[in-house]
């Protein structure tokens, strides 16, 4: 269905798709024929693409190259001791906590997720997460996905900051990466802006 090239790079198939004969990819538990220990996650790098007005639903899918990876604690996973704590935390961005409507997620502050040592749950620290409520996780969702589109940074000066950013600039670069971006740190960015006051 998705035809990968000789790069294993397919279209973006959209999840509207899984009818007639490709009825059983049909996504009643998440991804569950996508996980890292299925057969296609161990060729392909899957690239699930999710949209800001339908909650945490996938709406398209691809495959993004061939996986190449050897080490096995490479996913999206987060350690359970960080997990537990980072969801005691109220979200950082709007001060809600558990108890709201908005339930606190954890957040991997790279939104790339490229960073092996943070992606390794062997290797990972609590510091590499914060606490966002689902719907600024969504919208943080939403500008990395443009970051990751256009290779251009969320600008803070959109939600009122006096500032872009507290490092680099609004290109994002190998070097620097996501560092200094509002989405990636809002506490930190919030303290720079005191320490310079």
């Amino acid at each position: 269905m998705a035809n990968p090239n000789e790069d294993g790079i397919s279209r973006w198939v959209n999840t509207s798709e899984f009818i007639n004969k490709y009825s059983s990819l049909e996504l009643l538990n998440g991804l569950s024929w996508g996980r890292k220990s299925s057969s296609l996650a161990k060729q392909y790098i899957l690239e699930v693409d999710k949209s800001i007005t339908s909650g945490n639903k996938i709406d398209r899918i691809r495959l993004n190259g061939f996986n190449t990876s050897n080490d096995k604690n490479i996913s999206q996973t987060i350690r359970i001791d960080i997990k537990k704590e980072i969801l005691k935390q109220r979200c950082i961005v709007l001060g809600t906590n558990r108890s709201c409507d908005h339930k606190v997620e954890v957040d991997h502050k790279d939104g790339r997720k490229i960073d092996e040592r943070v992606m390794n749950t062997k290797t990972q620290t609590l510091d590499d997460f914060q606490s966002l409520s689902k719907p600024a996780n969504d919208a943080k969702r939403q500008f990395c996905k443009e970051c990751k589109e256009t290779n251009l940074r969320y600008d803070a000066k959109l939600l009122g900051y006096p500032i872009s950013f507290i490092k680099g600039d609004i290109n994002y670069t190998e070097k620097i990466k996501c560092i200094g971006c509002f989405w990636y740190d809002p506490i930190a960015f919030r303290q720079k802006l005191q320490a310079k006051s």
